[in-house]
Order: C-alpha cells, then sequence, then structure tokens
C-alpha cells in the first residue's frame, strides 16, 4: 500500500472529523490546498488545445474553460507542468509527476 503524501502546510484537525473542522482549521485547508478535476484535449497534431474543469474544491471554477492563450502546459516525460492566471490576478502553478 502506498501512502499519501500530505502537505506541511496544512495542519490536521483536532477532531479528526473532515466535517468538523473549527472555522480557523478550514480556512487554513481551504487557503493552502486546491484540488479539481476536468478534461484536458488536444488538438490533431497532438498540442494542448484547451481545459474544462468538471468539478473543483473551489466551486467558483467549476464550468470554467481555459484556452491554449489561458494555460501554458508542459509535459516533460512523466511530469506535466501548467502555469496561468486567473482573472482577478492570482497566478497558479501546478506540477504532476506519472506514479508507476
Amino acid at each position: 500500500m502506498r501512502r499519501s503524501r500530505r502537505s506541511p502546510y496544512v495542519p490536521r484537525f483536532a477532531s479528526n472529523a473532515r466535517g468538523e473542522g473549527t472555522d480557523d482549521e478550514n480556512r487554513m485547508a481551504m487557503s493552502r490546498s486546491i484540488g479539481f478535476v476536468g478534461t484536458y484535449t488536444v488538438d490533431e497534431k497532438g498540442e494542448f488545445s484547451g481545459n474544462r474543469v468538471e468539478g473543483a474544491t473551489f466551486p467558483n471554477w467549476v464550468g470554467s474553460v481555459r484556452k491554449r492563450d489561458d494555460l501554458r502546459l508542459v509535459v516533460d516525460g512523466d511530469r506535466m507542468s501548467e502555469q496561468f492566471r486567473r482573472s482577478e490576478g492570482t497566478e497558479i502553478r501546478i506540477e504532476w509527476q506519472r506514479v508507476k
């Protein structure tokens, strides 16, 4: 069994129950983490052409669409990284690594 990695910047909830965090615990967890799922599309040349967010821990992202002009996506071997700027100016950088 593989253990998941936990961010050292988000303390555990004292109650050990996701739905029973204090206001401070919830604020810390929300402000220091993000999760989303969606689809990435590629054009006929195999190049990235867009992304649609279908679910997210930040509900305002759900349904958003990012195009090549909005999102820089780089695939290098087993790593994929993306960088984009939200409309309000926040810069987001995300990196994935394929687990074998």
